[in-house]
This record gives C-alpha cells, sequence and structure tokens, in this order.
C-alpha cells in the first residue's frame, strides 16, 4: 500500500482551498472589510494603558495569555490555539459551508453596528474582554454580511468556540470558587464514607486529622483549564458526531458535570498517595508525577465520559435494520413473491 507523500498532501490541499476560495463569492469585499475591522482594535481597542501599555487589543490579549507564575492567578494560555482549532473546523466543514447559497446579506450590519456600540461601551468603560467579545461579533457580522444567514447558521457552533479566547486572568478566580468547593465536599464524603480515610475539610482544604499533609485546591488549579478543555472537546465532538441540536446541548451541557468529575479523581488520586505513602508523595501527584503523566488524572474521566455519552445518545442511522428483523422481512417477501404450485390435475384455463 503507497503512503501520499508530503509534498503529495500539500498539493491535494492547494487544490481544495483554491476550488473553495473559487467558489466563494465576495471575497474582495469582506477582506477589505475584516482589515479594515481589526485595524480599529489594532489602534484603538484598549484604553486600559496601566499594566499593559499599548492601545492595541490584539497586543493586550496576547499579554494576557502569557502563562502567569502567580499561584493565584488563571493560566489563560490556551486561549491563543483557539483561533487554529476554529479555522480547523471550519475547513472540516468547508463543503457544507461553501454549499449554502451564498450571497450579500445586509441584515449582517446589524451584527455589525451592535458590536461596534459594545465596543465602544468597553473601551470607555475600560473593560478590554468587552471588546474582546465584540471584535469576534463584528467578524461574525461581517461574514453573514458578506456571505448570508445560511453561513452564520452552519458556522456558529465552531466559531462560538471563539469565547473561549477571552482571558479570565483574576475573574475566574470567583468563577471557579463554587466548583473548588463541590470538588472538596465530594472528595471529603468519599474518602470519610466510602474508602475509609479519615480527612477534613476547611474550605477549600483537606488535612488530615493527624496532620500528616494538608491539600488546597488553589485557584489556579480549580478546574478551569480542565472545564474549558473538557467544554472544547464537547462542542468538537457535538458538531462532528451529531446533527440534531438536542444531542449537542446534552453533550455540550455534560461539560461541567465531566469536568468536576475528573477533578474529583485528581483529588482523590492525592489524598491516596499521601495517606499510603507519605506528603511527598501525594505533592509528587499535585506537580504531575514523572513526565507530567498524572497532570492527565481530570481529563481521562471527562473525555471517557463525553465519549460514553456521544454513544448512549448515537443518532440512529436511517436504513439499518437489525439482522433479525432483515431475515424475517426476506423471508416473508420470498413468501409473498413465489405464487402457491398449480395442482398436477387442475384443468387448464381457456379462453372462449
Amino acid at each position: 500500500m503507497e503512503t501520499q507523500s508530503g509534498n503529495g498532501i500539500l498539493e491535494d490541499f492547494r487544490i481544495e482551498f483554491l476550488d473553495c476560495w473559487q467558489r466563494m463569492p465576495n471575497k474582495g469585499f469582506f477582506l477589505v472589510l475584516l482589515a479594515a475591522w481589526l485595524t480599529l482594535f489594532q489602534f484603538l481597542g484598549n484604553s486600559t494603558l496601566g499594566y499593559i501599555n499599548t492601545p492595541s487589543l490584539l497586543e493586550w490579549m496576547n499579554a494576557a495569555y502569557q502563562f502567569n507564575h502567580d499561584p493565584g492567578a488563571n493560566d489563560d494560555s490556551y486561549g491563543r490555539w483557539i483561533p487554529f482549532i476554529v479555522l480547523g473546523l471550519f475547513w472540516w466543514k468547508r463543503k457544507q459551508l461553501v454549499a449554502q447559497p451564498l450571497r450579500t446579506w445586509w441584515p449582517g450590519l446589524l451584527l455589525l453596528v451592535g458590536a461596534l456600540v459594545l465596543h465602544l461601551l468597553g473601551y470607555m468603560a475600560q473593560q478590554p474582554k468587552l471588546s474582546i467579545f465584540a471584535m469576534f461579533a463584528g467578524v461574525y457580522g461581517l461574514m453573514g454580511l458578506a456571505w448570508g444567514r445560511a453561513w452564520l447558521r452552519e458556522s456558529f457552533l465552531p466559531y462560538a468556540l471563539l469565547v473561549f479566547c477571552i482571558p479570565l486572568g483574576w475573574a475566574g478566580v470567583s468563577l471557579t470558587f463554587p466548583l473548588r468547593m463541590i470538588v472538596m465536599r465530594a472528595v471529603e464524603f468519599i474518602c470519610n464514607n466510602i474508602l475509609a480515610i479519615d480527612v477534613m475539610r476547611e474550605g477549600t482544604r483537606l488535612i488530615d486529622p493527624s496532620g500528616r499533609y494538608g491539600y488546597e485546591v488553589a485557584a489556579a488549579c480549580s478546574g478551569m483549564r480542565s472545564l474549558i478543555a473538557t467544554a472544547a472537546v464537547a462542542v468538537i465532538y457535538a458538531m462532528v458526531s451529531f446533527r440534531s441540536w438536542w444531542r449537542r446541548v446534552v453533550l455540550i451541557a455534560s461539560a461541567l458535570p465531566l469536568a468536576v468529575l475528573g477533578n474529583v479523581v485528581r483529588m482523590l488520586a492525592i489524598v491516596i498517595a499521601a495517606e499510603i505513602w507519605g506528603q511527598e508523595a501525594g505533592k509528587a501527584v499535585d506537580d504531575g508525577g514523572p513526565g507530567g503523566v498524572f497532570a492527565l488524572l481530570p481529563y481521562i474521566p471527562a473525555f471517557a465520559g463525553l465519549l460514553l455519552l456521544g454513544r448512549w445518545i448515537e443518532e440512529k442511522r436511517p436504513g439499518k435494520a437489525a439482522p433479525s428483523e432483515t431475515n424475517k422481512a426476506e423471508s416473508r417477501g420470498a413468501t409473498a413473491e413465489a405464487p402457491p404450485a398449480a395442482p398436477a390435475d387442475a384443468p387448464a384455463a381457456h379462453t372462449t
């Protein structure tokens, strides 16, 4: 079996890209407006010139995505990869998108004007996160203006992933505090009532009654990264595997409880390791272990849960009958098609 070379793959991609590009109308119209829209955010995008002294919203986002070594803040570095994921999903849906009736749709201007008003509010209130949302909403409006309502409908789900580009920073601490409390209460209950491990909870901290170890779910390890990763995978899985909206909503909504489950598993692993081998073993699991293998603990039950839920609610493909039903149908069909044999002594039919 021959494998396709790298040059062959690039050539196929080039041909496919050019084919899709040629089938899309209003390309120049869209690109000119997109350049003008992004220029606005480059030179008049950020009014908070304190910690990040730049008027560019794009530079402000890049600085916000830098890994923060402050243990009290959330890590927003995942935001820089979200646009590439969205572009990949658009490429995956390219045939569906270019098959839509692509035409200029002037109501898209309403989305653009609304995004502009939202940016002005964020600019005057010195809220760059609001301006980030406005920037992406404006690009969505431009796509609707250039290619129509059908394009917006087909592209909504992958495009919605861009909401994860908005850095949370310290705002994520207040958002994740309820999640931290849920995780710690669940771990306390499981340890005391199922695993027979005596632990006490003090807020978001678990301690051993004898004082041998103690662990706290810090804000940076509150599960926001696993929640966002699980939610992103859920959106991608829902978009790729299902067409009915209720199945997509169920799968995406499951991201929150599954992320909590993943962090419960992680904390249980830390407590069990500390109970058996001492404080240093629990700390090793908390730090990720050799090669960072334990850092994957929150994601294993979350992703496995998504796959199981997707399998449970999977769409039944039409035209596939059970084997027993198919055999019965074939036997009934064969019986109906075969005419009854005439008796040997029956008189021959004649016409007058």
